[in-house]
């Protein structure tokens, strides 16, 4: 029977219980430092309390603990390590090196941010004590296939939904370059949704302010079976500095296509966490911030993965502007409802996103506050802020409920009360009823409100005939819930699988085309991989200069997005190469296109 789990962001404990109640059967979370987001920390307090509500249903905590290491922070990273074990993390995220000579027992997946996109370095992860690996986002399902068929004892994790990175991750270094902020150590400055100019060699200007390194969002729901089938086990959701709004929609949505995979398939599949859940909202995709959706590489090299036009979120497609009536409304050809507060936004004729709030809503006749004046018959409109949606999802939006069998009757000094697998007994005088007591003792039982159990059956003998008091019934109702918690939150942590090496003979680490790729920072990493006879090896990119370096490595091709790839069909173009994307200050980065590898190298220039 294979585990299908769904892996939801937390930036917080808030979101990380509403992840759970919207039916994720993991969350990942950031501590208070070293997390590969350093907006998105959180005290050891907090995540322990999250551990507590999420073990209740059998679900777990991953802790990001990904950035690249200094020296000064090394002892530290192990001592925070050592923290979260106490408390109950299930396992941490890691990028560097010097993590796996720690004093824990954690499990270790190997964070995105370690570039794992081969088979070979997914094995040699494996040989190094990896319980899992989180793969590149750009991989395809057959990607993902080669992989598990490799390297079938290692759990796979692949993104399935939300914002893309342009470079490899964990291959950025566009904003330490640029800005002195390192994405390896959690400070990204969103290089690649910045404005560029295409130039040729001799300054001829091919695309003008354009988004060039900008992609879609990804959206991998209709994709879970065939990533199930090819081999991955965990679903996971970006976004750990995402708001409560967006976790619970793409959880409800997700979870919700996860169990019609299971109910399809019962003998395959089970899922990771227990409990069902009900909503009050019918989960949609379309109503989440999103760039416009892709499924990127998943089915192999599509064109339209990029959004050149904006880097911001553009939402849902709701109709056409019909008829302007001056400066005061326009109405929308379409099926869709709208509300006052509503968020709506269009390309204009120079391709720039251009918003407008809804300030009264006629039908489908709309009053604006302020009326674009670049809005013209004919414009697409798109919604990325559904007022009515945000509001359900502002309150209680979901209840997850773990179905019980209780059953109830006497024991030789008092009763009993089973909650499945679990029995508690009360001393209590055996005392002749006066009146019948079934419907009593079933309504006090099965108050289970407030706890995460719902009854689905009691049983009471047909000839129990001794009068219960209420409060006692509360009593051994309470003490049955508490001991059954207890049991499933032991359970849950003997049924860890602590990390330990799985020794692939003569299993070495991929060779990198530079040095510097290895994000060595700290002199125990740097002794790790000489341990592993690698060389030349170099330290970290944030630690030194370099000249004319890579500074991204991206599948995303912009000579194959802007149809100039020959070897895809694409029509030859006069353009006179190297290719250059230039800032609006004028730095200029080189493009390099390794048609081998099938990927776009970017270079630091006049640095």
């Amino acid at each position: 029977m294979r585990t299908l789990e769904l892996l939801a962001p937390a930036k917080n404990l808030e979101i990380g219980i509403a992840a759970i109640d919207h039916g994720a059967d993991a969350v990942y979370i950031g501590a208070h430092h070293f997390g590969a987001r350093a907006l998105a920390g959180n005290s050891t307090e907090d995540i322990a309390l999250l551990c507590q509500y999420a073990h209740q249903y059998n679900a777990k905590v991953y802790v990001t603990v990904n950035t690249i290491l200094y020296d000064d922070e090394v002892n530290s990273s192990k001592k925070l390590l050592e923290e979260l074990e106490k408390i109950g993390v299930d396992a941490v995220l890691v990028q560097d090196m010097s993590l796996l000579n720690n004093p824990t027992n954690l499990d270790l997946h190997a964070s995105t941010q370690t570039d794992n996109r081969t088979i070979e370095k997914v094995k040699w992860l494996s040989s190094k004590g990896f319980k899992r690996v989180v793969l590149a986002r750009e991989l395809s399902i057959n990607e993902i296939d080669a992989i598990h068929q490799a390297v079938p004892n290692i759990e796979l994790e692949v993104f399935v939904h939300g914002a893309l990175c342009v470079s490899y991750s964990g291959l950025c270094y566009a904003s330490q370059c640029c800005f002195g902020r390192s994405a390896n150590r959690g400070e990204c400055a969103q290089f690649c949704r910045m404005k560029f100019d295409l130039v040729d060699s001799q300054g001829t200007i091919l695309e003008k302010d354009r988004y060039l390194l900008s992609l879609k969002d990804m959206c991998q729901i209709d994709n879970l079976e065939k990533l199930a089938e090819a081999g991955a086990t965990s679903f996971k959701i970006e976004g750990r500095l995402k708001d409560i709004q967006y976790v619970k929609n793409v959880t409800a949505a997700y979870n919700e296509r996860l169990n019609e995979i299971v109910a399809r398939h019962p003998d395959i599949y089970q899922r990771a966490s227990r409990g069902h859940v009900t909503y009050t909202f019918h989960p949609n995709l379309s109503k989440t911030f999103n760039r416009g959706y892709t499924t990127y590489f998943a089915n192999g090299r599509q064109k339209d993965i990029a959004s050149f036009d904006t880097s911001k979120a553009i939402g849902e497609y709701v109709g056409q502007v019909k008829e302007i009536r001056g400066s005061v409304s326009f109405s929308v050809a379409g099926v869709s409802n709208f509300s006052n507060g509503d968020g709506l936004c269009f390309l204009n004729q120079k391709r720039e996103l251009e918003g407008l709030r809804v300030n009264r809503v006629e039908g489908n006749r709309l009053f604006p506050y302020v009326m674009p004046p670049s809005l013209l018959p004919g414009t697409k409109l798109f919604r990325n802020n559904d007022i009515s949606f945000e509001k359900l999802l502002s309150h209680k939006s979901a209840e997850r409920k773990i179905p019980v069998s209780m059953k109830f009757g006497l024991s030789d000094d008092g009763f009993f009360l089973s909650i499945d697998d679990t029995k508690v007994t009360v001393t209590a005088v055996h005392e002749p009823a006066l009146k019948p007591q079934h419907e009593n003792i079933i309504n006090q039982l099965t108050k289970l409100g407030g706890t995460p159990f719902e009854c689905k059956s009691i049983y009471v003998p047909d000839d129990f005939n001794c009068f219960v008091p209420s409060s006692l019934l509360s009593e051994i109702r309470r003490k049955a819930v508490s001991e059954h918690l207890a049991n499933i939150i032991t359970r849950n942590r003997e049924c860890v699988n602590h990390h330990g090496s799985l020794s692939f003979s003569k299993t070495m680490p991929p060779i990198y085309q530079l040095p510097y790729f290895y994000n060595i920072a700290n002199s125990e990493s740097l002794q790790f991989y000489r341990n592993e006879k690698i060389s030349p090896i170099s330290m970290a990119y944030e630690t030194q200069t370099y000249e004319n370096a890579i500074i991204m490595q991206c599948r995303h091709c912009l000579r194959y997005s802007l149809g100039g790839c020959v070897k895809k069909g694409g029509k030859v173009n006069n353009w006179k190469e190297p290719l250059f994307i230039k800032l609006g200050d004028g730095r200029k980065f080189r493009l390099e296109f390794d048609c081998r590898q099938c990927q776009m190298n970017v270079y630091a220039e006049n640095y």
